[in-house]
C-alpha cells in the first residue's frame, strides 16, 4: 500500500501509525531484504494480519495467515477473544508463527492454549497447528543459536495474586516440534508487577528482555531488561521505560507500549510498537491501537535508545532500497529467503495509509482489506461467483450470536472517512436485514439495513447496539416501494457517524447523527465489581452485514464497495 508514508530522496521519512486502523501487538522480522509484521486479529478472519515491506516506510498488506478452521477456529469466541499478541521468528528455513486462541478471559480466567504453525513462505502453506500449552498468554519464540525457547505470562487466577505469577521459559525442540522438560521461571528485576509481551533478544554478551507494562491504556510502556543469562536475574534499564506517552498526554500518539525489535542489517534497529489516537485528551480511540515504528541506538554501556523516548508522528527511516524498490511496484511477490536475522539475534554493531480502496468484487476471492467476523469465507455463506461482480451474503444469525455471523468489514483507519456501497436485497419479513455497519462488537454497533415492515413492505432503517441496549429508529423508517438496489454510505466526522442513502437521485440523510465513540475501546469495556466481564481490543470496522433470523440465509448481494478517507 503506497498511501500517507513517502519517501523523499535524502530524507526518508516513516510517518506514524505505519499501519493505521487496528493493528495492535506488532511482532517485526527482517528475513534477508524483506520485513515481516505480524498482528493481533481477535476474532477476525483470517487470524494473524501480516504486513511486508522492503524499507519500513511502504507496507503492503498480505491478508490473514491463518485463513482456515484447520488453523484458527472461532466459533464462540467472546469478544475481543480469539488471537492475541502472534510472534513471527524465523529459522532453519521456516517461518515459525505462534499465537493463543483466547476463548475465556472474563472473571479473573483466561483460557489461551498456545499454538504454532510453520511455513517456507509466508504466503503458506502453513502446516498444521501444534498445540504448545495453556499456561499463559503474549507466547514468543526466542531462537538462541541451536536452541529455542517459548516465552510467556503465567496467569494467575487466583483472588489477590494480581493475575500474573511473572514470565517462563520453556525449551522448544525445533526438530521434535514440541516443548521439552520444565518451564524455567524467568528473575524478574524488583518489583517488575504486572509485565506482559515479553520478548527476548541477544546481544553480544546480554540477554535482552523487552516487555509490555503498565496495562493496555494511557499508562502503557515498553520496558527493557537485560541479564547474562537467559533466565536471569534481569536488571532493568535505569533510565526508564524505552518508549511510553504516560506523562503526555498533550502528544497525538497515546498508550504507546508492547513492542518488538528488529535488526535492518545496516547496523540499525528499530522499535515496532502500538499506539492510539483519541478523540480528546486521553478520550475515546475508535481506531483501536495502530503500529508504530521507531529508530534505536545503543549507548555504549549496551542499552537501547528510542530518540526522544515518546511516540513521534515521524521518525527517519533506515538507508535502505529506493522507495521504487521497496514498494515493489510490480505487484510481483517478495523473497521469502535468505540471510535472517528472525532468530532474535539483533547483531553486535552499533503505515500503511491509503486514501481509499474501491472493491467491485471481480476477484474469486476477498481482498486483503477484508476481514470476516468469526468465520472464514466459506461457500455456505459467501460467494463471489453465484453472480459475478457481487459479493453475495446469505443472512448469518443475530448480533448477539457467537456463531454463524454474516458480516464482512475492514478497519477504520481514520477519525474521518467514508463507506458506501450498492446492496441489492429484497427482504420478505422483519427477520431480514442486508446493509452496511459501522462495528465495534456483538454489544457495539450501528446498522443501516434493508429490511420489511409488518405488511411485508421493503424499508430503510436504523438499528442501534450500545452496550448491549438496542434500539431501532421507528419514527425514521423510509418506505422503498419495489425498489431493491441502492446505494447505502456512512461518514465519520470524529465523534460523529451519519447514515446516508442514495436511490438514484443523489444522497439523502437517513436517522440522526449518532456517537461514533460508542465504537472505541474505552466503551466496550465492561467491569463488575472489579472483575472483566469485556474487553476493548479491536477498534472499529465498516462493512457490509447480512442477517436472516429465520435461519433460512436469504442472500444479499453487494457491490462497488468504497472506503475514502476524508480530509
Amino acid at each position: 500500500m503506497l498511501g500517507q508514508n513517502t519517501r523523499v530522496i535524502g530524507n526518508p521519512v516513516i510517518r506514524n501509525p505505519a499501519l493505521a486502523g487496528s493493528h495492535p501487538d506488532p511482532s517485526i522480522l527482517r528475513v534477508g531484504s524483506d520485513f515481516y509484521l505480524a498482528t493481533s486479529t481477535f476474532e477476525w478472519c483470517p487470524g494473524v494480519r501480516l504486513h511486508h515491506s522492503r524499507d519500513l516506510v511502504h507496507w503492503r498488506p498480505l491478508g490473514g495467515a491463518l485463513d482456515s478452521t484447520r488453523l484458527l477456529d472461532l466459533t464462540g469466541c467472546p469478544d475481543s477473544g480469539g488471537v492475541w499478541a502472534p510472534n513471527l521468528s524465523y529459522v532453519d528455513g521456516l517461518f515459525h508463527l505462534v499465537y493463543s486462541n483466547v476463548s475465556t478471559y472474563a472473571g479473573g480466567f483466561t483460557d489461551s492454549p498456545n499454538h504454532l504453525t510453520t511455513a517456507e513462505s509466508i504466503h503458506g502453506p502453513w502446516s498444521d497447528p501444534v498445540p504448545l500449552h495453556a499456561r499463559g498468554f503474549d507466547a514468543s519464540l526466542f531462537h538462541d543459536r541451536l536452541t529455542s525457547w517459548l516465552v510467556n505470562l503465567v496467569h494467575d487466577w487466583r483472588p489477590g495474586h494480581g493475575g500474573s505469577a511473572g514470565l517462563e521459559a520453556t525449551r522448544y525442540d525445533r526438530a521434535a516440534r514440541r516443548l521439552t522438560g520444565e518451564p524455567i521461571p524467568i528473575r524478574l528485576p524488583p518489583g517488575a508487577g504486572w509485565i506482559e509481551g515479553p520478548n527476548l533478544y541477544r546481544r553480544g554478551a546480554w540477554y535482552y528482555l523487552l516487555t509490555a507494562d503498565g496495562g493496555t491504556g494511557y499508562d502503557h510502556q515498553v520496558t527493557v531488561a537485560r541479564s547474562a543469562t537467559l533466565s536471569g536475574p534481569y536488571q532493568r534499564d535505569p533510565d526508564g521505560p524505552l518508549i511510553t506517552a504516560r506523562d503526555h498526554p498533550e502528544l497525538p500518539l497515546q498508550k504507546a507500549g508492547h513492542g518488538s525489535l528488529v535488526d535492518t542489517g545496516n547496523g540499525r534497529s528499530y522499535l515496532a510498537y502500538l499506539v492510539a489516537r483519541p478523540h480528546g485528551r486521553h478520550g475515546p480511540c475508535v481506531l483501536g491501537r495502530e503500529t508504530a515504528l521507531a529508530p534505536i541506538t545503543w549507548t555504549p554501556d549496551g542499552w537501547p535508545r528510542t530518540p526522544t523516548g515518546l511516540p513521534a508522528l515521524e521518525v527517519p527511516a533506515p538507508d535502505l532500497p529506493t522507495a521504487a524498490e521497496a514498494a515493489n511496484p510490480d505487484g510481483t511477490d517478495a523473497d521469502d529467503s535468505g540471510g535472517s536475522d528472525g532468530s532474535g539475534n539483533l547483531g553486535d554493531s552499533d503505515g500503511s495509509r491509503g486514501s481509499g480502496d474501491f472493491d467491485g468484487f471481480d476477484q474469486p476471492a476477498l481482498g486483503p482489506h477484508w476481514s470476516t467476523l468469526r468465520r472464514p469465507p466459506a461457500p455456505e455463506w459467501l460467494s463471489l461467483t453465484e453472480r459475478p461482480s457481487h459479493l453475495r451474503l446469505r443472512g448469518g444469525r443475530s448480533p448477539q450470536s457467537l456463531t454463524g455471523p454474516s458480516l464482512v468489514a475492514r478497519r477504520v483507519t481514520s477519525p474521518r472517512c467514508s463507506f458506501e456501497a450498492q446492496v441489492e436485497y429484497r427482504p420478505r419479513h422483519f427477520q431480514h436485514l442486508a446493509g452496511i455497519t459501522a462495528y465495534y462488537n456483538t454489544r457495539n454497533w450501528y446498522f443501516l439495513s434493508i429490511t420489511a415492515d409488518d405488511q411485508g413492505r421493503s424499508v430503510l432503517s436504523v438499528a442501534s447496539c450500545d452496550r448491549g441496549t438496542t434500539a431501532v429508529d421507528e419514527s425514521g423508517r423510509h418506505p422503498l416501494g419495489d425498489l431493491a438496489r441502492l446505494r447505502l454510505g456512512l461518514d465519520i466526522d470524529g465523534p460523529v457517524l451519519r447514515f446516508r442513502y442514495d436511490t438514484g437521485s443523489g444522497w439523502c440523510p437517513i436517522g440522526p447523527p449518532l456517537d461514533a465513540t460508542v465504537l472505541s475501546d474505552e466503551h466496550a469495556v465492561d467491569m463488575e465489581g472489579g472483575r472483566i466481564r469485556a474487553m476493548g481490543f479491536t477498534g472499529a470496522f465498516v462493512g457490509l452485514w447480512s442477517w436472516d433470523l429465520s435461519g433460512a440465509g436469504r442472500p444479499a448481494d453487494f457491490d462497488e464497495a468504497a472506503y475514502r478517507v476524508t480530509p
